[in-house]
């Protein structure tokens, strides 16, 4: 059977009801040079050789560890079975979003990622636009989006050679449940002090521009060719609704903040959008995944639940207890007019 054939069998065929259940997946963590040795208590990891500064939750080689696509790795159902997966109207047959959770002990390099086109330029798929979710923040915290008005291009290359690039920056104070969105071209940083969920197009194409004199290869022409002055790039306003915190909704993906006290079904979560893929992060707390169709699923705090657009009916129940409470982050792609 194909995977149209599937999808559009689902909802008679049990069988395939639990094929596309929603289903665990496992992080793999990244050695960065910025990064921790000890991960705890967001993840109980502790580096054996280089600091960990990255958690993969849905990248394509993360493993499947719940359900019937168990031991696969995500890009393999991506490639399978992408229409159950996206839905029939998606424009891409294969993994839309990469989301991260990035543990900074040091500053990250000054960087920009090149727009869809320039990637497409040098030969790459897609560019990278994406955004960062406080899940904590230690006070003073600091990010950089942009650069200040009036910045030019000649500023910055200054500043690249001569080691004064963070002058030109646009700095901003980062605080637990703050939302930066930083779309591709924006020149920005990451500084120790906060814990981020990043969600981003499913592209890891970075041009450094400035290293603090670590021995790492820089991307000085490439950075300022895909450079843009002026971006969409900023803190962002979460909007209040009565069922959600809507705390992005922009070209690529759409993330949620969902409480969770009790149960609350599958159809809610979704609310009024058509079936379509959607990450569930576990913010705080623990819950669970049940539904008829399928064995149930656990979510520890900090895990990640795919729910494929064929997904059955579930429900997510809050297993924390009186005086407890699940967050959810749902997190969903969306696909730009330009696509």
């Amino acid at each position: 059977m194909s995977d149209e054939s599937a999808f559009t069998a689902a909802s008679h065929r049990p069988t395939l009801l639990a094929a596309f259940a929603p289903f665990l997946i496992e992080p793999v963590f990244t050695a960065r040079i910025w990064g921790f040795h000890d991960l705890r208590p967001w993840f109980d990891v502790v580096a054996e050789g280089d600091p960990i500064g990255e958690a993969w939750l849905t990248g394509d080689h993360c493993a499947v560890v719940s359900g019937v696509h168990k031991g696969k790795r995500l890009g393999e159902v991506f490639g399978e079975f992408y229409r159950s997966m996206l839905g029939p109207g998606a424009p891409v047959n294969e993994s839309p979003l990469l989301i991260k959770v990035l543990f900074a002990r040091e500053k990250l390099s000054v960087q920009v990622h090149p727009d869809d086109a320039l990637a497409q330029k040098y030969g790459f798929p897609r560019g990278k636009t994406e955004c960062w979710y406080a899940l904590a923040a230690e006070p003073g915290a600091e990010v950089a989006a942009g650069v200040k008005p009036g910045t030019t291009l000649e500023q910055i290359e200054q500043g690249i050679r001569g080691g004064t690039l963070e002058n030109y920056l646009n700095v901003l104070p980062i605080c637990k449940g703050d939302m930066v969105y930083v779309d591709a071209g924006t020149v920005h940083a990451i500084w120790p002090g906060a814990i981020l969920l990043e969600t981003q197009q499913n592209c890891d194409l970075t041009y450094r521009m400035y290293d603090y004199g670590r021995p790492r290869e820089l991307h000085v022409e490439k950075s300022l060719e895909a450079t843009r002055l002026k971006t969409r790039a900023g803190k962002v306003a979460p909007s209040e609704l009565a069922d959600r915190t809507v705390l992005l909704d922009a070209d690529y993906f759409r993330v949620e903040r969902i409480a969770v006290k009790g149960s609350r079904s599958s159809a809610s979560l979704r609310g009024d959008g058509p079936p379509g893929l959607a990450y569930l992060f576990a913010a705080e707390g623990r819950g669970r995944i049940a539904g008829p169709d399928f064995e149930p699923i656990v979510l520890e705090p900090r895990s990640i639940a795919a729910v494929p657009a064929a997904a059955p009916e579930f429900a997510v129940q809050d297993l924390n207890g009186p005086g407890g409470g699940l967050e959810l982050i749902r997190i969903t792609p969306s696909w730009p007019a330009r696509q």
